[in-house]
């Protein structure tokens, strides 16, 4: 179940206990979540709560967006893993269609996990923007990749 709750964005507010934004993007999957504690033998409660003072909101806010945060960096970081991936394949000039293969459908993974990110970010964060432009350089470096192994697998024409 915490697994689940984790890949909806819950963060933990207390032991067992789960805080989520009362939004769509994280309560239309709890009816699911709900079948699956009772399958395991468990029960969900899910509950609306009110707050008694600013300090309270802000408590589960922090904790939120710290979530988020270190969400955010593990992506940047394997931003970082991809586009080392790619600069080792240059350097050993490993330019098969079966690596771009490869780290397209890495490419792929990172951007799938970036819309998961987005959708749990109910809030703008800066870091959410740091992590787009990452995504955006890697995707510029797998480009240049890209016409290395095109280059080095077609023919090339003479000119007349």
């Amino acid at each position: 179940m915490w697994r689940e709750l984790r890949r909806l964005g819950a963060v933990p507010a207390a032991s067992g206990a789960w805080a989520l934004p009362d939004l769509p993007a994280f309560t239309e999957p709890l009816p699911n979540l709900r079948t699956l504690a009772e399958k395991g033998g468990g029960t969900l409660a899910v509950l609306k709560i009110d707050s008694h003072g600013d300090g309270d909101i802000a408590i589960v806010r922090n904790a939120f967006l710290a979530t988020r945060t270190d969400e955010w960096n593990e992506f940047i970081a394997d931003c970082g893993k991809f586009e080392a991936e790619i600069d080792r394949e240059i350097a050993k000039e490993k330019f098969t269609f079966g690596e771009l293969e490869e780290e397209e459908q890495s490419l792929d993974r990172l951007r799938r996990w970036q819309r998961d990110l987005l959708r749990r970010n109910p809030v703008e964060i800066d870091i959410a923007n740091a992590a787009a432009r990452r995504l955006g350089e890697v995707t510029e470096r797998l480009a240049m990749y890209t016409e290395l192994v095109f280059a080095a697998n077609l023919p090339t024409v003479p000119a007349a």
